[in-house]
């Protein structure tokens, strides 16, 4: 059965879909009120959590970037965001799921690889290459969690502003690359967490950029 919405919610579920299919993510509240001529982000939570009330949606508790499409009220073919959970998948795409990673070792080691996982290809912005399984919450206000499967297409090239999978010396992370005045950044998404500032002598390098998010449902 279609779910009945208004023609605003409709507007933000697009702008929402939108967001997601050309970045992996979806918008915050600030951005949903500046791009709607909203007054305040907190018109924006409004009408997010009637989405949620209807179910189009699934918001995340404290989370500026929180918002999760519900699969089975999208019609759309490429979401970047899902759950897990029991189905039917049609075409899937076996990935490696990739856990804690050595220093200085391949991330697509055998020694890394925990288990390989069927998803639908169409839940992404692009193919990804493998999932890795995110610990910590720096990446918390992109509505990207602890635990969480950030699918990631592996490259050497990533846009200014793209969420990354950087490995700067010894550690692989996940981060929002920046540069400036031939300055790489690598910015988190909390508060609580410092940028990370990649100096010349640092040994730097792009392992891939993010595509999509699982969120395993137990």
């Amino acid at each position: 059965m279609a779910i009945k919405l208004t023609s605003r919610q409709q507007e933000i579920l697009d702008l929402i879909r939108t967001q997601i299919a050309r970045t992996g993510f979806p918008p915050t509240r600030a951005e949903i009120a500046k791009e709607l001529g909203f007054k305040s982000a907190n018109a924006a939570e409004d009408h997010l959590k009637a989405l949620a009330k209807k179910g189009a949606i699934e918001l995340t508790a404290g989370a500026s970037r929180g918002i999760r499409l519900k699969v089975e009220t999208d019609p759309e073919p490429a979401l970047s965001q899902t759950s897990l959970s029991s189905g039917v998948l049609f075409n899937p795409l076996v990935l490696p799921v990739v856990g804690r990673v050595a220093a200085g070792s391949p991330i697509l080691a055998n020694e890394h690889v925990e288990r390989e996982l069927s998803v639908e290809p169409s839940l992404f912005s692009a193919t990804p290459h493998y999932l890795l399984k995110v610990r910590g919450l720096s990446m918390r206000d992109a509505g990207i969690l602890d635990g969480d499967l950030l699918a990631v297409r592996k490259t050497a090239e990533a846009r200014n502003g793209q969420i990354v999978v950087a490995r700067l010396g010894d550690d692989v992370t996940v981060k929002r690359l920046h540069r400036e005045n031939g300055q790489i950044q690598l910015l988190p998404e909390n508060p609580d967490f410092s940028p990370i500032i990649v100096d010349a002598g640092n040994e730097f390098a792009l392992e891939g950029i993010a595509v999509g998010l699982i969120r395993t449902m137990q």
